[in-house]
């Protein structure tokens, strides 16, 4: 090899300096240039990124809302994303030691950034010429969590970088790992560490063993590949590689690994599986959250809500619904109706403390995920004879009793236009206020509506929570529009000595710091006296014990309980609303669009069966309790057939018809049943006298007389009845003996 000659390569640089210099200067310059272009570059990047003080906002985020029922145990979450969030101190150091084994076993040891992992990684993005191997620690996930995008750039990995630094300057490691766990994905649309367990094992995170750690650890990677509900075998291999990798790191020993890597997957809905029960309720809370909080409020805030709701008798109401719906539909295969139809059959169910108002269950159709309408709370239908209670208890608060005898039933009704409504029960012309309850008689509702006015019976109505009630005669026999809960509420008062006691869901809530930010207290509002409310429960119970609702005695239920049947025309709707001492339940089968059920299917066969399976079952518990009286209610023998206070020989009549009844004190019968007398007297006078169609009380109103009641039909509020004489002055020994106070009038004669 030739050794070039020195002096030929000094007299080379001689005469080429100028071009030495130049290519000299030129590589400076690049190499300047691009050390400002790198410098520009990395500012660009970090520029915009939140400083220190806007880092320490990583803890927010958006949290669900969790409900709670009457006794505290979850119920419901509303979310933007299903989390619960935790702090670290409730999360089981299995999950944790699994999380670090397999996503950043160093995490302890650096400063938010990984060395050796970022040069494998960047190696390997180099060679590919893509973002693609991941090196992102547990600090970076969380500042990508917290503040940017899941694109994969090399400026979003710059920005990982800068705001890692960031995240462990401000945070300590513990507060690093509790924001992961909390708002890192893991799957099934489970966010945190705390909804995947209860989302997959049924379980707190505080409870989770190895095996169960581990594969939860392991769907960080890709929760749509390795989420045990997608796919069962690529989750177990997952959790394989994370207990391999918690081996490895030291975090388990050898008989752990093995026995975890053998534990068979056991999956537990408990999150999502509540939620299969109270969907209508949940939406019923949901909207009153949203008018209280707003939007953003009940869905990222965390909020803790208590409600009113047993979810044991919630669970029982939809399994009932469901099965009287099946049964049924059943039922109408065997009696068709005219009326074909594609549209489902519904029913509704509401139960209510009647002393608080709490709704305690509810159920507004069903099938929410096909029709979220709820018809407990949104639909306004006719009740029917369920209405039949109010113009009683209109009745009750003028003066009259259970004991009134109401009669004309064969007669017109002395309305605006003379009208005479069918009347399915009752044959005779003449019956007690209690039996037409009992009978439920349509001709004895609209006569005793025609005798205290309507407008009486609309005031009433309006007292007890049911709204305006149209003022028309129909109303009688429940013509007017209600909504389940506002009826099942009204007969509450009833249960409640008269005090109407408004329906509530929600009764707190509280931030997730604790601070309380609602309270509902329970509402009350007095809509009849006590005295009121006692007699008409007395009567409701005869509906219960032995009439158009006995086959609720008949199917097991045995606990004092009052209630109302209703059924309208066509058979379109059918009703039952009933109450225990303690309970006060309202339900409702029918069509969206009003349409025959079942061809003569009434209420007593229809909502009467559905309302007592639910009450047996939610009364369960309950301890035998009668309906007390309340002072002023005093209990006289009297004989139904007169209505007036019974004698020995009305006892000792055949076919007897005497019984204990209630009067509010004051409106007790004051003179004796004149249809039974001693033998000496029917020789003497005669055979006994017919009974009278009203009874004269002590406080009742002064009635018109018929001609005068008819002539004056356009003053529907007046107090006028053509079957309710004046009051007459108490008669003394002889007018009481020989029965000269009997009505002897044809037109009040029993048929």
């Amino acid at each position: 090899m030739q050794i070039p000659d020195p002096r030929r390569i000094e007299a080379f640089a001689d005469s080429h300096r100028s071009l030495v210099l130049s290519l000299l200067i030129v590589l400076c310059l690049a190499s300047w240039t691009a050390s400002g272009a790198a410098v520009g570059y990395v500012y660009s990047v970090a520029r915009g990124l939140p400083d220190r003080t806007a880092v320490r906002a990583a803890g927010s985020m958006a949290r669900a809302t969790t409900i709670t029922d009457a006794k505290g145990r979850h119920a419901f979450t509303i979310f933007e994303e299903q989390r619960l969030q935790v702090p670290l101190s409730r999360i089981s150091p299995n999950l944790t030691r699994a999380i670090v084994a397999v996503e950043d076993q160093r995490f302890y040891a650096h400063s938010g950034v990984d060395p050796i992992r970022v040069v494998g990684a960047l190696i390997n993005d180099l060679v590919k010429y893509r973002a693609e191997q991941g090196a992102s620690t547990i600090t970076q996930q969380l500042a990508r969590l917290s503040f940017l995008t899941p694109e994969k750039t090399i400026r979003r990995k710059l920005q990982e970088l800068v705001l890692a630094g960031r995240l462990e300057t401000t945070f300590t490691k513990a507060q690093i790992l509790e924001l992961y766990l909390n708002k890192v994905y893991f799957g099934d649309g489970l966010y945190g560490a705390e909804a995947a367990s209860l989302g997959y094992f049924g379980k707190h995170a505080s409870d989770l063993d190895v095996a169960e750690a581990a594969l939860i650890a392991g769907l960080v990677k890709s929760p749509s590949t390795y989420a045990p509900t997608v796919n069962v075998n690529r989750a177990l291999a997952r959790r394989g590689i994370v207990l391999a990798a918690m081996r490895e790191s030291g975090a388990i020993d050898a008989p752990t690994y093995r026995s975890a890597l053998r534990a068979p997957l056991r999956l537990n809905d408990a999150l999502r599986r509540e939620e299969a029960y109270g969907r209508y309720f949940k939406e019923e809370v949901r909207k009153q959250l949203v008018d209280l909080f707003g939007w953003d409020t009940v869905y990222r805030s965390g909020l803790r809500v208590e409600t009113t709701l047993d979810l044991d008798m919630q669970r029982n109401a939809e399994a009932e619904v469901a099965r009287e719906i099946a049964d049924i539909e059943r039922r109408q295969h065997q009696r068709p109706s005219r009326e074909a139809t594609d549209a489902p059959l519904q029913a509704a169910l509401v139960a209510i403390d009647p002393h608080t108002g709490d709704v305690r269950a509810l159920v507004g159709g069903r099938d929410f995920a096909q029709s979220p309408f709820n018809r407990a709370t949104q639909s306004r239908r006719q009740p029917g004879s369920a209405f039949k209670p109010i113009v009683y208890a209109a009745a009750l608060e003028q003066g009259f009793t259970p004991a009134t005898i109401i009669g004309g039933l064969n007669a017109a009704a002395a309305l605006p236009a003379m009208w005479l409504p069918d009347d399915e029960h009752v044959e005779d012309d003449a019956i007690t206020m209690r039996a037409a309850l009992r009978l439920s008689s349509n001709r004895a509702a609209v006569r005793m509506l025609e005798t205290i006015g309507v407008t009486s019976v609309v005031d009433y109505a309006g007292r007890l929570g049911l709204g305006n009630m149209p003022s028309v005669p129909s109303l009688a026999i429940g013509t007017g529009e209600v909504t389940l809960v506002s009826l099942t509420s009204a007969f509450g008062a009833f249960a409640n000595a008269g005090v109407l006691a408004h329906p509530r869901l929600i009764r707190r809530v509280t931030a997730s710091d604790g601070k309380l930010l609602y309270e509902s207290p329970a509402a009350f509002a007095s809509a009849v006296s006590a005295t009121t409310a006692f007699l008409l429960t007395s009567m409701l119970e005869d509906v219960v014990n032995a009439g158009t609702a006995a086959q609720a005695r008949q199917l097991g239920f045995r606990l004092p309980a009052a209630g109302k049947t209703g059924t309208t025309n066509d058979y379109r709707d059918a009703w039952f609303v009933g109450y225990t001492p303690r309970l006060v339940t309202g339900v409702w089968v029918g069509y969206d669009e009003p349409r025959t059920i079942v061809r003569g299917g009434y209420a007593a066969e229809l909502a009467v069966p559905l309302w007592a399976r639910f009450m047996i079952n939610a009364t369960r518990e309950d301890k035998r309790e009668s309906f007390r009286p309340p002072p002023g209610i005093v209990a006289v023998d009297v004989d139904t057939a007169s209505g007036r206070l019974a004698t020995d020989y009305c006892r000792r009549a055949p076919n007897a018809t005497v019984r204990t009844e209630y009067f509010a004190s004051g409106t007790e019968p004051i003179d004796l049943c004149p249809l039974h007398r001693p033998n000496f007297l029917r020789a003497l006078i005669g055979p006994s006298a017919p009974a009278p169609a009203a009874v004269s009380l002590r406080s009742a109103p002064v009635a018109e007389p018929a001609a005068a009641a008819v002539a004056d039909a356009h003053r529907q509020d007046s107090p006028r009845v053509a079957d309710q004489p004046p009051a007459k002055k108490k008669p003394g020994f002889w007018s009481r003996l020989f029965g000269k106070n009997a009505e002897r009038s044809d037109s009040h004669e029993r048929k």
